[in-house]
């Protein structure tokens, strides 16, 4: 297993990535909860859909780690179960039936275009700054949700979307001491401090009677079965849907892609050109990934941010993603116990995973404008809306109208514009409403 996993020559042990992968799925395990309410609003019933959520996180997070040999974690995006909820059934009125149609269709589309190597062909036609760009912009966003989760900021009024959290509040007082913990921990570099802050902040929680044990540890799975294979691929190929499918795969391509880039810098895995050495097949696993996840009865699945707090946990190989998955595998029978860490406990991990991911902003060219501002919209997009996708698109599109108007055509290459047109099309296509 350490010759397979390269563990001499990354400088990896056992340990250390049983730590990181204990810290990733603790600060994403919110997912097996989380995706399937959101879902829920399509008419997805929620048991079935815990359970279609956490195979597709086993299936993705175990071919990352044999296959990518990656430690990042796969599970049902974010942002895309929102989507195809409130606005492809709720708004549009398509079924969800046929919206498992669209995400099965680009899924096999993704597919194809990673064997063809496309894909990798357009992630390295990406400009450096726009590469740390991403990771930046990811770290700002992870921060943001971190501190939402432990009530420092809050939903505000029109006019002042977020606001200062009732600091006063219990749960609030809680966070903001595990946050000084862990960054206490972290200061005089206390291996697995990560998961020595959320485990202390669980139990505080616990002992003031903020949190209550469950009744049992142990429970069997909700059968899968009314969501398994309920697809309408037909509904899904009309004229009329085509908006749907594009947008799913759009949003798929820059999430992952960004995701991949910001998450691989920060890990120092980029080679001197800022590529990552054999991206084609993180990427092919986030093709499959989807495919599956149709299949199952969920949505677009794909790498996972919060794998940057298992990273700077020190993981370094697929063995982070193993124990991940193992944890997945184990929340299918000790879903009770295993999803009680509450937010207060894991929003200070995101909040610190944030500080270390701005340090790619030390590699812009503040002298370029031509560079900095397009990277300068990445960020402020991707955390204004809420949305990586929007970011990562913006970025795309405000580099090469930049380029041009700056009379600079000669940087602009084939790959950066086709991925400009196609972030164009998101914007044409995405449904506003």
């Amino acid at each position: 297993m350490r010759h397979f996993f390269e563990f001499d020559r990354l400088g990896a042990s056992y340990r250390q990535e049983f730590l990181a992968g204990v810290t990733t799925f603790f600060t994403l395990s919110y997912i097996i909860v989380v995706n399937p309410a959101i879902l829920e609003a399509a008419g997805m019933p929620r048991d079935a859909s815990m359970t279609a959520t956490i195979l597709t996180a086993v299936f993705g997070t175990v071919l990352m780690g044999f296959y990518a040999k990656r430690p990042f974690a796969v599970a049902p995006y974010m942002g895309e179960n929102a989507f195809i909820a409130y606005t492809v059934v709720k708004t549009l009125g398509y079924s969800w039936q046929t919206a498992l149609g669209a995400i099965l269709v680009s899924g096999v589309l993704f597919t194809l275009i990673t064997l063809t190597g496309a894909r990798k062909w357009l992630a390295e036609a990406i400009p450096m700054t726009l590469k740390h760009s991403f990771a930046v912009g990811i770290g700002l966003f992870l921060a943001f949700i971190g501190l939402s989760d432990m009530g420092v900021v809050a939903i505000g009024v029109p006019g002042a979307p977020v606001k200062l959290g009732d600091l006063t509040a219990t749960p609030a007082l809680c966070g903001l001491g595990g946050l000084a913990l862990t960054s206490a921990l972290l200061v005089r570099r206390v291996t697995g401090a990560l998961v020595i802050g959320m485990a202390a902040t669980t139990t505080l929680m616990l002992s003031l009677g903020l949190l209550q044990l469950p009744e049992t540890l142990f429970s069997l799975p909700p059968s899968v079965a009314p969501l398994f294979m309920q697809i309408d691929v037909a509904g899904a190929l009309t004229w009329g849907f085509i908006g749907v499918i594009l947008s799913v795969l759009v949003m798929d391509f820059v999430d992952t892609m960004g995701t991949l880039i910001g998450l691989s810098a920060r890990a120092r895995l980029l080679d001197e050109n800022g590529n990552l050495p054999e991206i084609e097949k993180p990427m092919l696993v986030d093709a499959l990934s989807t495919v599956a996840a149709a299949l199952f009865g969920t949505t677009t699945a794909g790498v996972f941010i919060e794998s940057a707090s298992g990273i700077e946990q020190g993981g370094k190989t697929g063995f982070t993603a193993l124990v991940v998955a193992g944890l997945f595998l184990a929340a299918l029978f000790f879903a009770p116990i295993l999803t009680i860490v509450p937010p207060q406990a894991y929003g200070p991990v995101l909040v610190l995973v944030g500080m270390f991911m701005i340090e790619s902003a030390g590699h812009f060219d503040f002298g370029d404008y031509t560079e900095l501002l397009p990277a300068f919209l990445t960020i402020v997009m991707m955390l204004f809306t809420f949305n990586i996708g929007v970011g990562i698109t913006m970025g795309f599109i405000s580099w090469v109208v930049i380029k041009l108007l700056a009379g600079r055509f000669r940087e602009i290459n084939a790959g950066m514009t086709a991925l400009a047109l196609l972030s164009a099309t998101f914007y044409f296509f995405y449904p506003y409403h």
